[in-house]
């Protein structure tokens, strides 16, 4: 197999993809017969041919896809009109402690919020793939730790966590905000493309930068 087949063999198996394709599943395309940094140079290849165009192909937590990009999310939603679901200002000031102060307990948050976190709120971010319990903390009553997962990276665009906005409370959650906002606009929608975020309120003072506010 040469080079040309196996540039049109990867872009096809990512375009065809509904979720991104890690490097080692991509060898599988050729029985492992094609080397990891044969096709990572490939990968970057495409990368570059395809910068010129409505779709780009990106580097995320999980692998590499193929999105639509943020500018042309506009007409697309002209196609798929439905309102994505929305979240409560609780919500994503829950998901900015748990992103930030990963891992972190139920009591964690609450003491950071100054209000009772109820077990929906987390069911929320749990149902939506955004955080998991990634063990116990070794206290009285061995309380639950939660921290964001790879799905969570993945629908903002990065590729791990360090590429979160910097941010110190009690401002974090403002600079998730503004990370959500920006990442979530480019989740692609099936096959280029999947899911979709609407926060309550787009303004750029959807969380005070002073506190935090009860449910």
């Amino acid at each position: 197999m040469n080079a040309s087949d196996t540039r049109r063999i990867l872009e096809t198996a990512l375009i065809c993809s509904p979720q991104p394709l890690s490097v080692r599943e991509l060898r599988v395309l050729f029985q492992d017969e094609v080397g990891p940094d044969t096709i990572k140079a490939m990968l970057l290849s495409l990368q570059a041919e395809w910068s010129g165009r409505g779709v780009e192909l990106v580097c995320v937590a999980s692998g590499w896809r193929f999105q639509s990009r943020p500018e042309m999310r506009v007409y697309l939603d002209r196609l798929h009109p439905e309102k994505p679901p929305r979240y409560t200002r609780a919500v994503l000031e829950t998901l900015a402690i748990i992103a930030y102060r990963q891992p972190v307990t139920r009591g964690d948050m609450e003491e950071i919020r100054g209000v009772v976190i109820g077990s929906q709120l987390l069911k929320q971010l749990e149902d939506r793939g955004w955080v998991e319990v990634v063990g116990y903390k070794d206290t009285p009553g061995r309380p639950a730790l939660y921290a964001t997962t790879k799905h969570f990276l993945d629908d903002l665009g990065l590729q791990s966590l360090e590429q979160l906005p910097v941010a110190q409370a009690p401002d974090m959650s403002a600079a998730l905000q503004a990370r959500l906002l920006d990442g979530l606009a480019a989740v692609p929608a099936d096959p280029v493309a999947a899911g979709g975020f609407q926060p309550e309120n787009t303004s750029a003072d959807l969380f005070p930068s002073s506190e935090f506010r009860h449910d």
